[in-house]
């Protein structure tokens, strides 16, 4: 099966964020304002769409395009493209293109909270607490607070106000936004701070944009707990594998590779009733070359990302070993948020290429290794083999973080790391140092 069929979970999915990949200015100078210039940034990323073709990835899901105040996550209005970033028509040029090379289009949709630029949260702002667009949030009017009557925000962040998800208001408008961006060429959707949002909304979200487009997917990013559990109850395709990142990264750095172990039943057991979307890194968290201690160990992370159950995505420009730290501080997230380098033609950036397309390559060609269930056969500090089995085979990952030479079984060697060799006549995998 290649990257152009099948079920769009099934997919390798790149992932972009446009703010900072388009090198956006970090504030919009006049949010709200619909007569603002207009930057077509997001063409842009048509040129790109021939690079994310030729990695092998079946899938785009762009960070957050509609018009905020920031960082994109300061929503002022959802059914306009964010003016540094261009307008509607660049948004459907992109999704036209998506179409001609058989990649599916998926944004990022924010529903737990919006900017205070928001045309309902300004109404409050003018009118007071008794004005109609205060049911559209949590509003105190006894609070102390210099707008003269307090709000519920998002995790402390008081430009993100949180919405009222009881309002049948709120949740009319959230199921409207979806629909406007389905029928200009959006596939999915992620859903950010799910975890946040009441399972029930999020449902009735989810039923209205399948009622509209059924093949539309629906991710939502849960960072821990019962995976299984919220998205059965919350209607969801999909939901963020934070727990699997974490130990990915960890068990490489520590050596200790029961740690991974133990994340991949875990893994296993959320696999049977749910579809884990998985990643390396993302928009939010330090970059999987600058996280790992060892850049020699960069390899075994994406191996494990391309071969255990579940759909996985590609962090635009981890696919070059690109750098980046985030940092716990105002603007923190800037230095992961920069544009994708451009492929080079050798060094590192040039090996890590080669092998996500390798990869990739393999996952496109055993597409049932998204819904196979993974177990270990072997396993030390240092050493691991993971088994992968479904109904048309079973596909095997052999780690080695040793500095010595190590041995796995071997049948069809798919892909491989430099010095690795085969003995056929001993039907074993000689394993390289690292």
């Amino acid at each position: 099966m290649s990257s152009a069929e099948g079920s769009a979970l099934d997919r390798v999915w790149y992932h972009v964020f446009p703010l900072g990949a388009l090198e956006a200015p970090r504030l919009n100078p006049a949010p709200g304002d619909a007569g603002s210039p207009v930057d077509h940034r997001l063409r842009g990323l048509i040129d790109q769409l021939d690079r994310v073709a030729e990695l092998g990835a079946g899938g785009m899901l762009l960070g957050p395009v509609f018009e905020s105040e920031s960082h994109g996550y300061d929503t002022v209005d959802p059914f306009r493209i964010d003016p540094r970033l261009g307008d509607e028509g660049d948004l459907v040029a992109l999704a036209e293109g998506c179409r001609q090379r058989g990649i599916r289009l998926a944004l990022d949709g924010v529903f737990h909270h919006v900017g205070r630029s928001h045309p309902a949260f300004q109404q409050v702002l003018q009118e007071g607490p008794g004005s109609a667009g205060a049911d559209w949030f949590h509003i105190d009017p006894t609070a102390d607070s210099p707008d003269g009557f307090g709000y519920a925000d998002f995790e402390g962040h008081r430009q993100l106000v949180k919405l009222n998800h009881a309002n049948p208001a709120v949740a009319q408008w959230a199921a409207e936004v979806v629909r406007h961006w389905q029928d200009r060429g959006v596939g999915g959707w992620r859903i950010d701070a799910a975890y946040a949002i009441p399972r029930p909304f999020l449902a009735g979200l989810c039923d209205a944009g399948r009622a509209h487009r059924p093949d539309t997917f629906f991710v939502g990013e849960v960072i821990h707990g019962d995976y299984a559990g919220f998205a059965r109850d919350a209607h969801l395709d999909a939901v963020t594998q934070y727990e699997l990142w974490k130990a990915i990264w960890s068990s490489i750095n520590d050596r200790n590779l029961f740690e991974l172990a133990w994340a991949l039943k875990r893994h296993g057991e959320h696999c049977r009733s749910t579809r884990l979307w998985n990643f390396v890194g993302n928009h939010d968290t330090t970059r999987i070359a600058s996280q790992l201690s060892d850049p020699r160990h960069v390899g075994h992370a994406v191996a494990v990302l391309f071969v255990v159950p579940g759909t996985p995505a590609v962090y635009a420009g981890d696919e070059t070993a690109a750098q980046g730290i985030k940092r716990h501080e105002e603007w923190g997230d800037d230095d992961v948020r920069r544009p994708a380098p451009p492929v080079p033609a050798e060094g590192a950036g040039r090996s890590a290429w080669e092998l996500h397309q390798r990869l990739i390559g393999v996952r496109n060609r055993l597409a049932w290794l998204s819904t196979a269930q993974v177990s270990m056969e072997g396993l030390a500090n240092e050493e691991a083999v993971i088994a992968v089995e479904g109904e048309d085979g079973v596909a095997r990952l052999a780690l080695n973080l040793s500095d010595r030479t190590t041995a796995a079984p071997a049948g069809e060697v798919l892909a491989g790391a430099e010095g690795d060799t085969v003995a056929p006549h001993e039907w074993s995998l000689r394993l390289a140092p690292r």
